[in-house]
């Protein structure tokens, strides 16, 4: 049964040019239709998968800082009502570091969140121009110290491999990061998503994304800060001190149950695959006619639940078990990996194997997609 939820709000203040997550820009919200909509898809889920005590919340978008604090603390309350909250459960929220939201940052924490993400994304106002945020650099170093000093557990985005971006830029760049002392820090490559207005300026030769290899030098010299720093990897874009690791990020990636709620929000419950309307309006709609906004619901097979946990569970620092795999969906671990790949990349120094536990060592990371493709048996790819 399910131990983790996961709330979209979908909307934005405005669509960043990188961005291919579900985001929309409306100049009025509906609040009370939302509150309702949300409380009505949160109750459609604890009928389906209640029964275990939540040991994890997320709230993700689009910009859930911009919901009011009495909205977050009302769908806390009804997921506590409905499920029960363990007692050391992580409720994280994603904000934008404007200074509008950085002023409810004490509300939201009143309201029960006890985690905060923050968007940085970098400490340059020319970077953040053409990244196309709406705050400042001034705005997301105040942010950040007053989430600091409302929320237990902060943790920040900052992107890099940014175009014509060296390494001493980005070494500055991580220690000013390092030097706040968060538990936690997301760092993300700069990717080119289909899609995007970035994608169409690439195309129009406005500008032109970092070489791999300058990418993959940048990546090293993370991993080597991190470390050095006492926030190890644990996924390859993410680090943590030991025990600041993200719950919701390590359900996910485990291949564990979660719900699911909100404007294009996925689940994995009960071996079902679930995904909500993408568009705010048709969410809206579902729910006022069925009491829940799902467009797709379906059963996996086991087979495809075994290919996911291989795919999600290879981005982990602490691999994958592959008996565990195998007693939970009974497929023979031989018929998991192709075992020839494994041996070949192994004797690269790419995988490690420890028993039946495999995972990317520090120089296959950075060539995940690759190797997911080379590893993962080809009748589980195609499933």
């Amino acid at each position: 049964m399910a131990r983790a939820l996961y709330i979209h709000w979908p909307f934005c203040a405005k669509k960043c040019p990188y961005c291919d997550f579900n985001s929309h820009v409306r100049e009025t919200v509906e609040m009370e239709a939302w509150h309702e909509a949300l409380l009505a898809d949160t109750r459609h889920e604890a009928e389906l998968a209640g029964g275990e005590k939540l040991h994890s919340i997320f709230f993700g978008g689009g910009t859930p800082s911009l919901m009011p604090p009495a909205l977050v603390g009302a769908l806390l309350a009804e997921a506590e009502k409905l499920w029960g909250f363990e007692p050391e459960i992580e409720i994280t929220l994603e904000a934008n570091p404007s200074s509008v939201e950085a002023n409810n940052f004490t509300s939201l924490a009143s309201a029960g969140v006890n985690r905060m993400s923050l968007g940085i994304q970098s400490f340059d106002d020319d970077v953040l121009q053409f990244l196309g945020r709406l705050h400042s650099s001034e705005e997301g170093q105040k942010a950040l110290e007053t989430a600091q000093k409302a929320f237990d557990r902060v943790s920040f985005d900052l992107i890099y491999a940014r175009p014509g971006q060296t390494e001493a830029q980005w070494t500055e760049e991580l220690q000013r990061a390092l030097a706040y002392g968060t538990g936690h820090l997301s760092l993300y490559q700069l990717t080119i998503e289909p899609s995007t207005r970035f994608a169409s300026d690439v195309r129009t030769g406005k500008f032109t994304p970092l070489d791999d290899d300058p990418a993959a030098d940048l990546y090293a010299l993370t991993q080597a800060m991190t470390a050095a720093a006492g926030l190890p990897p644990y996924e390859i874009s993410n680090y943590a001190k030991p025990g600041e690791e993200s719950r919701h990020n390590l359900t996910y990636w485990r291949y564990e149950d979660y719900c699911g709620i909100g404007p294009g929000a996925h689940g994995r419950r009960c071996g079902m695959a679930t995904t909500r309307h993408r568009k705010p309006e048709n969410f809206l709609a579902a729910v006022a006619k069925s009491q829940h906004g799902i467009a797709e619901e379906r059963a996996l097979s086991l087979t495809e639940q075994a290919s996911e946990a291989l795919l999600v569970g290879l981005r982990l620092v602490e691999g994958i078990d592959l008996a565990r795999i195998e007693q939970r969906f009974g497929i023979a671990s031989s018929n998991l990996i192709d075992t020839a790949k494994l041996e070949l990349h192994q004797n690269l120094g790419l995988v490690w194997r420890e028993g039946e536990r495999i995972g990317l060592t520090r120089e296959g990371m950075p060539l995940l997609d690759a190797l997911l493709g080379d590893l993962v048996a080809d009748e589980l790819v195609s499933a």
